[in-house]
């Protein structure tokens, strides 16, 4: 595996390896890998010839300077995790992304409508950050596929709309999330809760399998059905609900009524203690959930896909 820390030579390393014929998959990290990483180094492994993971802790995206400074940095772990499948690592320095930095780029990229709503809306700025990143990543990797967890689910659409607009030479690939066995999806922030607060943040899976049970009994209103993930969150007092919606899974509009499950997505937003979690979930059925086992294998449930979020797996 080589580590390497210049977008030169990340960008030769692949280079080399297209002209080789061969392929290649890149996973995009901020770095404090765990098992939902690991599982897309996996996927990145099995479908591609060279697979590059980076490790950048993004400035851009971060409009608290407390959210930044207490984010993990475990560069050390994050490598030996990535040895298992990287044959590439890049790991920039802040300078080496904004050379212009600590003052912003000059040039960054918006990406309308999809950025604007829910995580957009509850933190300005924040996808602005991610879009200029992502395209600076995606211009020093070429020719690609991505792979991105559908944890962050509208991130994902912001840079598949990215992505097409500006007709890069991406193949997005959306990745099952993994859960802890209580449901908490898997995040870098969660080493930051407490053990009260760590047993209360599985009530954000709890709320989004009550809007599931809601919609099997044939309930079609999102204002009912927001409520019931509502009420769910709000039974638990160490957690401050920012938003459950219900929300077309490709525009991320909330629509009056329910159609189609196949297009649907399930989304929740919460402070925990100090800590921020999102999560989200398919309408019909959690059949994109991948959970830890052994803390090594990974399994993807055997349901049929019928939720939407198949439309963000391939993109090309």
């Amino acid at each position: 595996m080589d580590v390497v820390h210049t977008r030169a030579a990340c960008a030769d390393a692949l280079d080399r390896a297209r002209a080789a014929d061969r392929t290649v998959g890149l996973v995009p990290t901020m770095g404090a890998l765990h098992a939902g990483h690991t599982s897309l180094i996996a996927r990145a492994r099995a479908e591609c010839d060279v697979v590059v993971v980076t490790i950048f802790v993004n400035p851009l995206q971060f409009g608290d300077p407390d959210d930044i400074a207490a984010y993990p940095r475990t560069l050390d772990h994050d490598l030996a995790c990535a040895e298992a499948g990287a044959d590439v690592v890049f790991v920039p320095s802040v300078r080496e992304m904004y050379p212009s930095w600590p003052d912003p780029p000059a040039t960054t990229v918006s990406v309308r409508g999809v950025s604007e709503v829910w995580e957009g809306a509850s933190r300005p700025g924040h996808f602005d950050g991610v879009a200029t990143v992502v395209a600076k990543l995606f211009s020093v990797a070429g020719r690609c596929r991505a792979y991105f967890g559908l944890k962050d689910f509208q991130q994902l659409a912001v840079v598949r709309q990215l992505t097409e607009d500006l007709a890069l030479p991406v193949e997005l690939v959306g990745c099952p999330i993994v859960r802890e066995p209580d449901g908490l999806a898997l995040s870098s922030r969660n080493v930051r809760l407490s053990p009260s607060e760590r047993a209360a943040a599985g009530v954000l899976s709890r709320a989004l399998a009550a809007g599931r049970a809601a919609l099997a009994e044939g309930e079609r209103a999102s204002a009912a059905l927001c409520a019931v993930m509502r009420a769910v969150v709000e039974s638990e007092p160490l957690v401050d609900l920012d938003y459950a919606a219900v929300v077309d899974a490709r525009t991320l509009v909330e629509p009056a009524v329910v159609g189609d499950l196949a297009g649907v997505r399930l989304l929740v937003a919460a402070r925990v203690g100090p800590v921020r979690l999102i999560d989200n979930s398919a309408a019909a059925a959690e059949d994109l959930v991948a959970r830890p086992t052994g803390g090594q294998a990974i399994r993807r449930s055997a349901l049929p896909v019928a939720d939407g979020a198949r439309q963000l797996e391939r993109i090309g």
